[in-house]
């Protein structure tokens, strides 16, 4: 068994998205060979409701598909296809644009005013990527935990982990999505499977990854000229790229840590994304923005 070492070690960046909703970009619109098959990660935790009620007025996608995981708070959601739905805390929703969807997400807080989640994107392979839209939506309760004996408690959204399969299927990707958390001090090596890519990305808390036992000496971001000395460990909005390897070694901090472990399949094809729509070919790309243009993005009943 091979652990997997860190390739990166970052931070979420903030960003202004739809019609000004703040939020932190953990990756996305960079090289997507080292997240393939995903393509964006978006936190968009905040707890000050005039920075996200203005919400993502209705835009198009093609090509990918959209996976919303809400903390808190709700979306309420439509779109082109006649659907409508809220998702709240705890639920998942896993919309697959395909060959065109037009859709918005309105973000409303909860009675604190928090709308906290995060959006991921992951790609479609070129052979479904003007496959029929669809969802699948999900609620807290269809989401099966994982109990360890020391704790260690797992919320599978998407794929297994320890005997346990998460209730959102059929996805190209081939995710595995787990919701990871660890008590104080609690050491875990967590399997991978060794032809997937695979990130963690830290949301409370705070720990140590790769060989837990040393400090986390590993290339990251840079941040100025003055910055000599890495950082101790991945804490809140931490983005941490593993290398390759079959396991996953982490270490809780002092408050213990909760962070999503996410893996896939990579697709290993061309990528021509430009804003909601990503495509194999520069030609597909125009194709795509000329059929919005001309009305004819929407393909009913094809």
């Amino acid at each position: 068994m091979s652990i997997r070492p860190i390739r990166r070690l970052s931070k979420s960046k903030p960003t202004i998205e739809g019609a000004g909703v703040h939020l932190r970009r953990a990756f996305g619109f960079g090289n997507t060979s080292d997240f393939d098959p995903f393509l964006l990660l978006d936190d968009f935790r905040n707890d000050i409701p005039e920075d996200y009620l203005a919400g993502f007025p209705w835009h198009p996608h093609r090509g990918i598909e959209t996976i919303t995981y809400v903390l808190a708070g709700t979306v309420e959601h439509g779109d082109s296809m006649g659907n409508r739905g809220v998702i709240a805390a705890g639920d998942v929703q896993w919309m697959t644009a395909g060959r065109g969807i037009i859709h918005q997400e309105m973000p409303k807080g909860d009675k604190a005013g928090r709308m906290h989640g995060f959006q991921l994107w992951a790609n479609l392979p070129g052979s479904l990527k003007m496959t029929e839209p669809g969802y699948q939506e999900v609620k807290a309760d269809e989401i099966p935990e994982v109990t360890d004996d020391d704790g260690t408690r797992a919320r599978v959204v998407c794929g297994s982990f320890r005997g346990t399969t998460g209730p959102v299927r059929g996805i190209a990707a081939d995710p595995i999505y787990l919701d990871l958390s660890l008590h104080t001090g609690k050491r875990k090596t967590l399997p991978v499977e060794t032809a997937r890519n695979a990130f963690a990305y830290v949301f409370a808390g705070g720990g140590k990854f790769c060989n837990a036992s040393g400090p986390l000496a590993v290339p990251t971001e840079p941040v100025g000229w003055a910055d000599t000395t890495p950082p101790a460990q991945a804490d809140n909005r931490s983005l941490v790229l593993f290398d390759q390897g079959d396991e996953v070694m982490v270490q809780a901090g002092d408050d213990g840590i909760r962070f999503l472990l996410v893996s896939g399949k990579p697709l290993r094809e061309p990528v021509a994304w430009y804003g909601p729509i990503v495509m194999n070919t520069q030609e597909q790309l125009r194709q795509a923005f000329e059929e919005l243009e001309e009305g004819t993005f929407l393909k009913v009943g094809e």
